[in-house]
């Protein structure tokens, strides 16, 4: 399985972001996929996460500003990002998760998102 993100970059803040997480080498329809974020000296934390049934969670800091959806038909996850803040700015990455874990997870390279006030 390979995960290869994109769409992170520099904004200020308010400004919007729409983060891709292409999946590839294997069944999509078989992984539930979540975002984590990580800026060194921090904890990584699950941003959202979306099931192969499209069940769908936010961590309460992004709750009415980011939006998670898949596209089955391009195997391909999406984080919009909305109203972003400072505190947002971390590396992005993406994990597949086999939906009865009979896989190893498999995560991307990550894609950097800075916020300036």
């Amino acid at each position: 399985v390979q995960l290869v993100e994109s769409g992170g970059g520099w904004v200020q803040a308010g400004g919007s972001l729409r983060l891709s997480c292409i999946f590839s080498g294997s069944v999509f329809g078989l992984y539930d996929i979540q975002w984590y974020r990580h800026t060194p000296g921090k904890q990584r934390e699950l941003v959202a996460s979306v099931t192969r049934g499209n069940v769908i969670n936010y961590v309460d800091s992004v709750k009415g500003r980011f939006t998670i959806s898949r596209d089955n038909a391009e195997n391909t996850v999406y984080l919009q990002m909305t109203r972003l803040k400072p505190e947002d700015s971390a590396g992005y990455y993406c994990k597949a998760e086999h939906y009865m874990g009979l896989k190893p997870d498999y995560w991307g390279q990550g894609t950097q998102v800075t916020v300036s006030s």
